[in-house]
């Protein structure tokens, strides 16, 4: 991601080229989901460049929500000057851990501030999801079984079903 990152630096209209790459893929797919890394660079601006929604990842602890507010003006600022299209899906609470109070405070704030956009399906903090990327798998490879794939795979119903497309199953085998 890194070299990703430098290449683009010099490039023009460096902010369109993920746009650009995706443009062919647009009709085939229904969706085109781009998981970027935790940091506000030239990567995640070209995701939202070419995205028409943004999910917002959000840990349960306090310094994610100096981060969400932050990364709500890039959004902002991307629909302002690049793409109008681009629209607040919600967020969703990660690495969250239902035993602590901090991240029942969290919690709390974010359901004041997203309301109904805030997806009721939690990403636990599990050490499954945690090895998962090590082994160089999905959860789903990892463990299909696991609370963190059970919440992921209800976290794509719960989308599913907010862009309409109901009765949807998923088999986590």
């Amino acid at each position: 991601m890194v070299s990703a990152e430098l290449e683009l630096a010099s490039v023009v209209s460096r902010e369109n080229r993920l746009f650009k790459a995706l443009e062919p893929f647009i009709p085939v797919y229904d969706f085109i989901i781009i998981d970027c890394p935790p940091a506000l660079s030239l990567l995640t601006i070209n995701a939202l460049v070419a995205a028409n929604r943004a999910i917002i990842p959000i840990q349960g602890e306090y310094y994610a929500l100096e981060g969400l507010a932050y990364f709500i003006e890039a959004i902002n600022k991307v629909r302002e000057s690049i793409n109008p299209n681009l629209q607040l899906e919600g967020g969703v609470l990660t690495m969250f851990d239902i035993r602590q109070t901090l991240a029942q405070q969290v919690k709390s704030e974010l359901e004041k501030y997203f309301g109904e956009s805030l997806f009721k399906t939690q990403i636990p903090r599990t050490v499954r999801l945690a090895e998962a990327p090590s082994f160089g798998k999905t959860i789903f490879q990892y463990d299909a079984r696991s609370k963190g794939s059970e919440a992921y795979l209800s976290l794509a119903g719960e989308l599913l079903a907010r862009r309409g497309w109901k009765g949807m199953r998923f088999n986590n085998n």
